[in-house]
């Protein structure tokens, strides 16, 4: 069976690789469990942040959007204490923020899901990369995303954050077109 190379034989990878990374996403928690790893990825490898995901998990209260927009400094404190997450102020703080701001979208769109697939006409984008090589670290979707975030206050979300999260999501489809989860997802109704 063939996969993306960048998975390797990494367990936590294959498996990540394997039932997440590319299918569409349409639940607003879990595209906030997204955004508030994938900040906290920056500058560090993604297998580090799989290693701790159920620690963030249980540290950001199962990623509840409601709840973490209303952590104050004790809380955040507390964070900063625990060693199962990356203890980075700057990524804890924007992470509370964040948080905020995705209430405000989820206001004026209805959710974030119908930002976020407003962005692609709410259909997929599928590339049809033949090598890992080719595939990019951000486009012109996720600038023009990452500049919309910014704009309406988010932080620690650069077109390259972003563009992970497009990929993880199943906006965008990276799968190389001999793995065998390309086809799969373009399969996967949203």
């Amino acid at each position: 069976m063939n996969r993306c190379d960048w998975c390797g034989d990494n367990e936590l990878y294959v498996k990540y690789h394997d039932e997440e990374w590319g299918v569409p996403v349409h639940d607003d928690r879990k595209h906030f469990e997204f955004l508030v790893l994938e900040s906290a990825q920056a500058g560090l490898n993604w297998l580090t942040i799989l290693k701790k995901r159920e620690n963030y998990r249980r540290a950001y209260d199962g990623f509840d959007y409601i709840k973490i927009a209303q952590y104050d400094e004790n809380k955040i404190e507390e964070l900063m204490q625990d060693k199962g997450i990356i203890r980075n102020r700057l990524k804890i703080n924007a992470s509370v923020n964040n948080a905020r701001c995705f209430i405000d979208i989820q206001k004026e769109f209805g959710s974030f899901d119908n930002y976020i697939w407003s962005f692609t006409g709410n259909k997929p984008l599928v590339n049809h990369w033949q090598d890992i090589s080719q595939v990019p670290a951000s486009s012109v979707l996720s600038d023009q995303v990452s500049k919309d975030l910014k704009k309406r206050g988010f932080k620690f979300l650069g077109t390259i954050i972003v563009y992970s999260h497009l990929q993880a999501t199943g906006v965008i489809n990276d799968h190389i077109t001999t793995c065998f989860r390309h086809d799969e997802c373009c399969n996967i109704e949203g």
